[in-house]
């Protein structure tokens, strides 16, 4: 799950099945009772036909859990984040960094630093539309050292310049989901 959406939409699905949920989290649910095997069954079945999926392996719940710590971090925050990353993501998983990132491209076939640069490219699009802060100002919040850094980090995954992205505003932004 890595969206708002995801969330609500596992609610609903569980609400209909009956199961009482103490935590619904972005890649992550509790539930109150055990489920029988006819009921996981079920609940795997449903939540596919809305796109989304069970997961019982504990290496693919870490890697959701690494990809929702990065979609907090880049989407949600206000707060730019003054750690290292890797310090960050450790600390939150309670893992070894080495581990995380080892998993994580094993996987996902792309490293943790390129899942977060393209997750950042796609929140920079989306602030540059919105055109309430200047380039400037978004370099600062999404953590940059240099608004160098970030139009060459820009350019480098759109091909454009973050002052001609925004003068095509019509480009279209890809969904978290598809990243």
């Amino acid at each position: 799950m890595v969206s708002t959406r995801c969330k609500l939409t596992v609610k609903e699905v569980l609400k209909k099945m009956h199961i009482h949920h103490i935590l619904v989290e972005l890649g992550e649910v509790e539930v109150m009772e055990k489920l029988t095997p006819e009921q996981r069954e079920e609940l795997k079945t449903v939540l596919l036909e809305s796109g989304l999926e069970l997961m019982d392996d504990k290496k693919a719940v870490l890697i959701e859990k690494i990809k929702n710590v990065i979609i907090e971090m880049v989407h949600n925050s206000d707060v730019p984040i003054k750690i290292n990353f890797s310090n960050y993501l450790s600390e939150k998983l309670n893992h070894d960094y080495t581990y995380l990132s080892n998993l994580f491209s094993e996987v996902q076939g792309t490293t943790i630093e390129q899942f977060i640069i393209s997750h950042k490219i796609e929140r920079i699009k989306e602030l540059i539309i919105y055109g309430e802060l200047n380039i400037t100002e978004i370099a600062w919040k999404m953590n940059y050292s240099s608004v160098a850094h970030l139009s060459n980090q820009f350019k480098k995954s759109t091909g454009l310049s973050p002052s001609h992205f925004k003068l095509l505003k019509n480009k279209r932004r890809s969904p978290i989901e598809e990243l």
